[in-house]
């Protein structure tokens, strides 16, 4: 029997706090962490609302995360992220030691891909999953800001 609880499945999860972004005006951007199949922390990007360039999807999941972990390693732990981590995120991720990272779009500029960023050596990563879906939630998000300025 297949496993419900796949890459995509996660993935819709994400999706659905980058639409939450969306609606609160930051750039559309989720994120959910996954232990044993089981969400352990939502998060969306909050850097207009908390005025904090710090504040990605992926930084406010991995808080979570480890408050309900009780500890700041994310061993045995699935990003699943809509859109390629930055360089800052993917710092961030390297010093959780999160097994892996599931990402939808690709940040062909600013990904951490592109700067070349490390993570811990354990880190798998994988990437497309959902990836026009992303791309295309990022691109309304830009064209309906450019609209409105």
């Amino acid at each position: 029997m297949k496993n419900p609880f796949d890459d995509t499945y996660f993935m819709k999860k994400a999706m659905q706090e980058a639409e939450e972004a969306f609606e609160k005006g930051e750039i559309p951007v989720g994120a959910v962490i996954v232990i044993n199949d089981r969400i352990i922390a939502r998060a969306h990007n909050l850097t207009e609302l908390l005025n904090d360039v710090t504040a990605h999807a992926e930084m406010q999941a991995i808080t979570a995360a480890a408050n309900f972990l009780g500890g700041k390693y994310l061993v045995n732990c699935t990003l699943y992220v809509t859109l390629e981590p930055c360089q800052m995120c993917a710092g961030a991720l390297y010093w959780s030691q999160i097994s892996r990272i599931v990402y939808g779009a690709r940040d062909e500029e600013r990904g951490c891909i592109a700067l070349d960023a490390k993570l811990h050596p354990k880190t798998k990563m994988v990437g497309g999953i959902m990836a026009d879906e992303v791309s295309a939630l990022l691109k309304r998000f830009f064209i309906e800001k450019r609209n409105l300025n």
